[in-house]
C-alpha cells in the first residue's frame, strides 16, 4: 500500500519500523518540527524524524497541519492510507478524507476509556488493572472512531509510564500488518466504542506534587504514572532549606504514621492510610539514583516529615 506515516515520540518508532519491514511504500513521514533540547538547546529532530532520515524516507515537519498549504501537500500524495501514532496535531476533515481508504490511529488505551493526550499515564494513575492498544478509524471527534483491532494488556504492579509505554509500543506496532491487510481486502468490520468515555487530559506540572495524605495505593499509582516525566515530587528538609526530590519508582509497603513521615532508613513513607517504599529517586540537580544511594549522601532520619 502507498502510505504516509504520522508520528513523533519514541512510542511511535516501533510502528514506523514495522511498516518499513512489512514492505509497504511509505511515501511521506510527518512529524513535529525539531525542538530545542539539552543544555545547548540545540534543535533536535523527533525520534520518528530521526529514524525516517536514517531509512532515507522523506520527512515533513509542518508547524500546523491546519494550514492550507500543508493540507494541499498531503492531498497531493495520492495515498491509500495514513498510519498515525502519537503525531501531536489535530487533523482536519480534509486531511482525514485525503487517503483512498482513510486515516488510522494506534491509540494506547481501551477506548472509550482514556480518550485524549495522556492515556498511558492516566490509566496507571487511576489504578487500572488492564489497558490495551487499539487501531481505530480516525474521524473529526477526539478518539471517537470505530475500532478495528484490539490487544489487551495487564498493568503490572511495578509498571511506570515509561515501562508500560515501551511494552505497548511494540505490541501496537505488531497490529499494523494485520490491520492494513484487512483494510486493503475490505474484510475488516469496525466495532463501535461501547461504554462511558473518560478523558486523559494532558499532564500538568501543578498535579505532580505528591499528596502524602492520600491512601498508599493512590500515592504509588501517582508516582509510577508520572515516571519519568514530569516526575512526581516532594520536598525533603535539609540544612540549607527544602530540597525537591522526584520519586521515580515506588511500591506498597507495610507501616503507618503521620502522612509524609519516614518510617525507616529505607525511605518507607507513611501515607493517609498505609505506606509506600521509594525505590528510585532524583534530587534536584542530580542524576536519578536508588533510594539507598541517595540516603548515603543525604540524611533523612526516621521520623523526618516530607513535604
Amino acid at each position: 500500500m502507498r502510505l504516509a506515516f504520522m508520528g513523533t515520540p519514541d512510542f511511535a518508532v516501533p510502528s514506523l519500523a514495522e511498516l518499513i519491514a512489512s514492505g509497504h511504500e511509505i511515501v511521506a513521514v510527518y512529524s513535529q518540527p525539531p525542538r530545542p533540547k539539552g543544555r545547548g538547546q540545540k534543535l533536535t529532530p523527533s525520534p520518528v524524524h530521526a529514524l525516517a532520515e536514517t531509512m532515507g524516507l522523506p520527512v515533513f515537519t509542518p508547524e500546523s497541519m491546519k494550514a492550507q498549504d500543508s493540507i494541499a501537500a498531503f492531498q497531493s500524495l495520492d495515498l491509500d492510507a495514513a498510519c498515525v501514532v502519537a503525531y501531536g496535531q489535530i487533523l482536519k476533515a480534509e486531511v482525514l478524507d485525503a487517503p483512498r481508504l482513510g486515516c488510522f490511529n494506534l491509540h494506547g488505551s481501551l477506548l472509550p476509556r482514556w480518550r485524549g493526550a495522556a492515556p498511558i499515564q492516566r490509566a496507571i494513575m487511576a489504578g487500572d488493572a488492564q489497558t490495551g492498544v487499539q487501531i481505530m478509524q480516525m474521524g473529526v471527534g477526539l478518539d471517537e472512531g470505530p475500532i478495528l483491532l484490539t490487544e489487551r494488556m495487564d498493568i503490572r504492579a511495578e509498571d511506570t509510564a515509561a515501562t508500560l509505554s515501551e511494552r505497548m509500543s511494540h505490541v501496537g506496532a505488531g497490529l499494523w500488518p494485520r490491520a492494513l491487510a484487512a483494510i486493503e481486502r475490505g474484510s475488516v468490520t469496525p466495532s463501535d466504542q461501547v461504554g462511558e468515555p473518560t478523558y486523559a487530559k494532558k499532564i500538568t506540572p501543578a498535579e505532580a506534587r505528591i499528596d502524602w495524605t492520600r491512601p498508599a495505593a493512590e500515592v504509588d499509582a501517582h508516582i509510577r504514572g508520572l515516571s519519568p516525566f514530569p516526575g512526581a515530587w516532594f520536598e525533603a528538609p535539609s540544612d540549607t532549606g527544602p530540597v525537591r526530590v522526584k520519586a521515580l519508582l515506588s511500591a506498597l509497603a507495610d507501616g503507618s504514621g503521620a502522612p509524609g513521615e519516614t518510617l525507616d532508613d529505607a525511605l518507607t513513607v507513611a501515607c493517609g492510610t498505609g505506606a509506600v517504599r521509594l525505590i528510585r529517586v532524583q534530587r534536584e540537580g542530580k542524576a536519578a539514583q536508588s533510594a539507598d544511594e541517595m540516603l548515603r549522601g543525604f540524611a533523612l532520619p526516621t521520623g523526618t516529615v516530607l513535604g
